[in-house]
């Protein structure tokens, strides 16, 4: 037998403030320890990808790898959430250089995002009851 359906007011709040601030969701949940493991793998990631100055995508058109690649790429940037947001803001705009740094740089700050998704199907799963 499946379980009711969990209304929208119920994880909604959960999954915003998840993607907003990293972590967020966790600490709204009461799962102090879990959130604030997530907040700082996520915010060291992000702050590692900058200092190693990666470079931000922005979506761009042209043939399907390219498509792919910087659409996905601005996905996983922007999923950093607030990181993201006031990166943007505050005008980080590294160009994309040639180099090894610069290359993991990039690689850590959409892997920070990706990170931040499992934090926010995680902190949603709690607030549905699928997990504890």
């Amino acid at each position: 037998m499946s379980k009711p359906k969990v209304a929208p007011v119920v994880w909604l709040p959960v999954v915003g403030l998840a993607w907003l601030l990293p972590g967020g969701g966790h600490l709204l949940l009461k799962k102090h320890a879990r959130g604030l493991l997530l907040m700082g793998a996520v915010v060291i990631a992000y702050l590692a990808g900058l200092m190693m100055r990666g470079a931000l995508f922005s979506p761009q058109t042209g043939d399907l790898f390219t498509t792919l690649i910087y659409t996905g790429g601005f996905i996983g940037n922007l999923a950093s959430g607030i990181l993201y947001l006031l990166t943007v803001w505050l005008g980080y705009a590294q160009p994309d250089v040639a180099g090894h740094v610069h290359d993991y740089g990039t690689k850590f700050l959409v892997g920070a995002g990706l990170m931040n998704v499992l934090a926010i199907v995680d902190a949603y799963e709690l607030a549905v009851g699928k997990k504890s």
